[in-house]
This record gives C-alpha cells, sequence and structure tokens, in this order.
C-alpha cells in the first residue's frame, strides 16, 4: 500500500536534500523545523540549511574526494550542489559560498515547493509514521532522550567554529592577496605574514590564552574532532604544529620582501561583497576577549572587527554500525530513517548526501520498492558502507575520502592519474546504479 506523505523533521543540509528528493518524486512531505520559535547555541539564522562552521564546501575539482562527492550529488539531482555553485565567493580551488544567500536560496527553494510543507514547531517525540530525522548534532531535550534510548546510547565529541572580521577594519598595508600557488582566481585569499619574531610572539600568547568554559565538560581537553580542532590545542601540541597547518607558509610569497613568510594566516571571503572575512583554520574556544587580543597580534588584524566570535559546542553522533542500514534505515525502528551529521557523516555535503539517500530510500519504502544503496565504489556508496560497517568497535565522525573506496583493479602509482580514474569509476557506476532506479511502482 502507497504512503501519500512523509514527515521530515530538521531543515538543515541534509533535511532539505531529503525533503527535495521525496517532493520531486510526487510526494507530500511535512518538513518540521523548530527555528524560528527555537534555536541550538550554534545556529543564529530562521532560514534553512545555515552553515555553522566555516562556509566552505571543501575541493571542487572531481579527481578529489569532496569534488567526486559533489559531482555525484549534482548527478543524482541535488537542491544543495546547484545552489552552491550560485552563491560560490572565491576560495582558490575549494568551493566556497556567501552563507547568507546560500540558506535564503535553500529556503526559498523549500518553501515554495507545491509538495513540501513546512511545518514551525519543535519535535519531542519520535514519530510512529514514516519518517527521516535529520536534527543534527546538536539535538537535545527530549527528542535527544528518545533517540538515545531507540539508539543503545549516543556518542559525543567537540568541535568549533572560526571568527569572522569585518574588511573595512583590516590593515591592507600588512595583507597580500593571493592564492596558494595561484589556484583560483590567483588572489582568493587574504594572507597575513608573520616574520619569526611575530609568530613566537603570536604563539605564545596563543598557547597561553584563557578558554571558555564548556557545558557540560569536566575536562580541559575535550575529545574533540580532529577536523575542527580548535587552533589553541592544536598549537599546544608543538610551536611547528600550526605553523605547518593552518598557518603555513607553502606556495605564498609575500610581495613587499619576494620572499615567502615565516607563517601565514589566511583569511576567506564570507560573502559575495567581500565585506566579510573569516580566519581559516582558526576554530576557537577562547574567551570573546581573549580572540580580540591574541588575534589582534596577527599582521594586518590589529584593529579588526569581529562580527562573530569562534565557538566550540558539542556535537552527538549515533553508533551508526548498530543501528542503521546503508540505506540509512533504522533498524530498531524501520518506519525512521536517520540523515546528517548525527549518523558519523562529517562534513556539509556529506550531510547532505546522506540526506539525498535517507529521502530516496523512505520514499522507495512508502511505494513498497526495495530500498537501495549506491555501489561501494562511489563516494556516496563509501560513505553510506561507512555508516553501517564503520569503526571496527571505535566508530568516529568520517568525511569524503578515497581510503575506503574500493581499489582499481589495475593500480596507479601516480596519486593525481590514480584519483582521476576512481573518479571516473564512479561516475559510471552511479550512472548505471541511477538508471536501476527506474523501477515499475507495484499496484496498491
Amino acid at each position: 500500500m502507497s504512503i501519500d506523505r512523509i514527515t521530515v523533521i530538521g531543515a538543515g543540509l541534509a533535511g532539505c536534500e531529503a525533503a527535495w528528493q521525496i517532493a520531486q518524486r510526487g510526494t507530500d512531505v511535512d518538513l518540521v523545523e523548530m527555528k524560528p520559535k527555537a534555536f541550538t547555541p550554534a545556529h543564529h539564522s530562521p532560514q534553512f540549511a545555515e552553515l555553522v562552521c566555516s562556509n566552505s564546501l571543501k575541493a571542487e575539482r572531481i579527481d578529489s574526494a569532496a569534488g567526486l562527492l559533489k559531482a555525484e550529488m549534482r548527478e543524482m539531482g541535488s537542491l544543495l550542489v546547484p545552489c552552491a555553485y550560485d552563491c560560490r565567493v572565491p576560495a582558490g580551488g575549494a568551493l566556497a559560498v556567501d552563507r547568507t544567500r546560500f540558506s535564503e536560496m535553500v529556503t526559498e527553494k523549500i518553501r515554495t515547493h507545491p509538495n513540501i510543507h513546512v511545518v514551525e514547531r519543535e519535535v519531542t517525540e519520535l514519530p510512529d509514521t514514516l519518517a527521516v530525522v535529520a536534527t543534527g548534532p546538536l539535538t537535545a531535550g527530549a527528542l535527544a532522550q528518545r533517540i538515545d534510548a531507540l539508539c543503545g546510547g549516543t556518542l559525543r565529541f567537540y568541535d568549533a567554529a572560526a571568527p569572522i572580521v569585518t574588511a573595512e577594519n583590516l590593515d591592507f598595508s600588512r595583507i597580500f592577496a593571493a592564492s596558494r600557488y595561484g589556484k583560483g582566481e590567483g588572489s582568493d585569499y587574504l594572507n597575513c605574514p608573520m616574520n619569526k619574531a611575530e609568530y613566537e610572539a603570536f604563539y605564545d600568547a596563543l598557547i597561553h590564552a584563557e578558554r571558555a568554559p564548556l557545558h557540560g565538560c569536566d575536562t580541559e581537553d575535550p575529545n574533540v574532532y580532529e577536523g575542527c580542532m580548535p587552533v589553541e590545542i592544536m598549537a599546544r601540541r608543538g610551536p611547528d604544529t600550526i605553523r605547518f597547518g593552518p598557518l603555513k607558509p607553502v606556495g605564498l610569497r609575500d610581495p613587499r620582501t619576494g620572499h615567502r613568510p615565516w607563517a601565514v594566516v589566511q583569511l576567506r571571503r564570507e560573502d559575495a561583497a567581500g565585506t566579510l572575512y573569516n580566519l581559516v583554520g582558526f576554530q576557537t574556544n577562547l574567551k570573546f576577549g581573549e580572540q580580540k587580543r591574541v588575534f589582534g597580534m596577527i599582521p594586518g588584524l590589529q584593529n579588526a572587527a569581529f562580527v562573530r566570535y569562534g565557538v566550540m559546542h558539542r556535537n552527538t553522533f549515533l553508533n551508526a554500525p548498530h543501528v542503521l542500514d546503508n540505506t540509512y534505515q533504522c533498524r530498531r525502528k524501520r518506519n525512521l530513517f536517520f540523515a546528517g551529521q548525527m549518523t558519523g557523516v562529517e562534513g556539509y555535503m556529506e550531510s547532505a548526501s546522506s540526506g539525498m539517500l535517507a529521502g530516496l530510500n523512505a520514499w522507495r519504502l512508502s511505494k513498497g520498492l526495495p530500498l537501495m544503496s549506491p555501489p561501494p565504489v562511489t563516494m556516496m556508496g563509501a560513505l553510506a558502507n561507512w555508516v553501517q560497517n564503520g569503526g571496527e568497535g571505535d566508530y568516529q565522525p568520517m568525511g569524503a575520502n578515497f581510503g575506503f573506496i574500493p581499489p582499481l583493479e589495475t593500480p596507479i602509482r601516480d596519486k593525481r592519474a590514480r584519483y582521476a580514474a576512481l573518479s571516473a569509476r564512479a561516475m559510471q557506476a552511479l550512472s548505471d546504479w541511477k538508471a536501476s532506479l527506474s523501477e515499475p511502482q507495484p499496484n496498491p
């Protein structure tokens, strides 16, 4: 028997993709979102698909893991990928977006879709009807308790966001525009160069700066996700850790000296107009006053005006291999699908891709069709397989990477050529798999 209406809980990136996949197939969707009635600690905008950390969607080229994932999503009829390209800002070899315009565009497309019905309320119970749960890693309150009880205990880690400053308060006599190795337009980033003495003074101030207390955490060094590690925690690993990490000067030369700086802090454009910039790699949990003091030591930022300080928050995710299939269906309650970062995928597009598959499979279940997952040689399929099988007892959030895609039958030593071949194989496999989805619907 066909089900004519599906619920999607949460209008983040995963929830919007899930709702879009269902609605595009002609089935009505109730998209339930608690904003603007309530907000999580990391959310500030009433718009959907809000980017709460970086505005970068990672590498763009198809022979990269992140680029392949976006190409696969576009092939599958993604809502978010075309919106991202329409809202892009210069970012070298990465796809970065004007976060406000991006959220506004996604919200407008969702709200005007004839098959999507937005319901503004907070959900406190897991539904008994067919639903996709995409409430994000900051799910809290009664709903978090229900999920925790159903899934046998959730896992937690902390991540952080970087500060954003205004362009008009930067000292451009100390800053130069350039991309590493001239990628993109060649001047997509603003670069704040440091000599050895400036770096050492900044480093000393950074590792001794006062950090903000974390609610519900009784240790100074909580379990942090490596991809969003606070810069002050990274710096404590050694004086050269950040100089070979977010402050690495490779591929850059200061036009004032003609030499490579000792260290470089990069600023990436936040909006198309170039009025706002974020400090790349500067996720932080320093107190706000300390951020202004310490980051003001960066050349060119001595008078910086912060429109958003960096913050740190707790993220919760499922021990997915124990409770989810690679279709994102919950084994313990088959009417439910989970999507987004709460499944243990890491990254904006990774979360959105899980929403696409969860929405597709919720729709297929509603029509009595078999559930499906892309081939494991695709990036979407590899992520789904990680959710079902990953971790071997130590399940951790995972972003797109070529490491968990099956190797080529004929090995290729050159990494760039190997990744290009893996990407070509993935796109062909996805095309073949997509064609297999056009199955006739069973009689009611």
